[in-house]
């Protein structure tokens, strides 16, 4: 079964672009690793401090893989002090 990650985040007003930038090298490098189906970035477009993540990966193994490669690493570091918040959710498919 599939592993999902929905990701809401809350971005500093000051930080959107600079965030993004960091955001898509972590999107582009996650959407070539072997066992991820899909990476999502969604923005609100009512308001651009707002995002959502969406991936799927085929199963938590290979979630757990891409947490230890290079390009997440860096996104951690990187990104997420450009943050407010930051709510990660597990999901799984209901139908």
């Amino acid at each position: 079964m599939s592993f999902v990650l929905v990701v809401d985040i809350q971005i500093k007003s000051e930080s959107v672009a600079e965030f993004m930038r960091r955001l898509a090298d972590n999107a582009l490098a996650a959407r070539q690793e072997p066992g991820c189906r899909q990476f999502e970035a969604l923005v609100d477009t009512a308001d651009r401090t707002r995002v959502m993540l969406f991936e799927v990966y085929d199963d938590e193994r290979a979630f757990e893989a891409h947490q230890q490669t290079p390009h997440f690493r860096k996104y951690l570091a990187e990104a997420v002090p450009l943050l407010a918040s930051r709510v990660r959710r597990v999901m799984q498919k209901g139908v």
